[in-house]
């Protein structure tokens, strides 16, 4: 699988070989063998907002959009474009306690779970993702943690 991690902000410093590691380490656990590329996108609050409204009808910033555009007869292959927001993170490394580079790396993952098919449109849904997203985090270093 390739991945691509794209910086088109200038504020946030990206994470890039913890994310590529991660994102190797989700697919693993979750047993996917498929070959393919994801591109990673790390844009500013304003990009995102845009991006939300023009494709999903929501005229607010948010945390990370994930598009799904492989070719579903080819069973072989993912193709996929994620976009995150960098300004989320520092806004919601604050709130939760956590570093912009955990926030960064959480958003990578879930971006990634959605694309492998799971939602968080209930609370059951929810709950396993977060599940999955604890476990795949759980290999990143304490230090990158905090």
């Amino acid at each position: 699988m390739k991945i691509n991690i794209k910086n088109l902000q200038s504020k946030v410093a990206i994470p890039r070989s913890a994310i590529s590691k991660l994102i190797l380490i989700a697919l693993a656990k979750e047993r996917i063998r498929k070959k393919g590329e994801i591109t990673f996108c790390f844009v500013t609050d304003r990009k995102i907002k845009s991006l939300n409204a023009k494709y999903l009808k929501r005229r607010i910033p948010t945390d990370v959009i994930a598009f799904d555009i492989t070719n579903h007869q080819d069973k072989n292959n993912i193709f996929a474009d994620i976009i995150i927001s960098s300004q989320r993170a520092v806004f919601n490394a604050g709130v939760f306690k956590t570093s912009v580079s955990y926030e960064l790396c959480l958003y990578a993952v879930h971006g990634l779970l959605h694309i492998l098919g799971y939602t968080d449109n209930t609370l059951k849904t929810k709950q396993l993702m977060q599940k999955k997203e604890k476990r795949i985090l759980g290999c990143l270093s304490t230090t990158q943690k905090q």
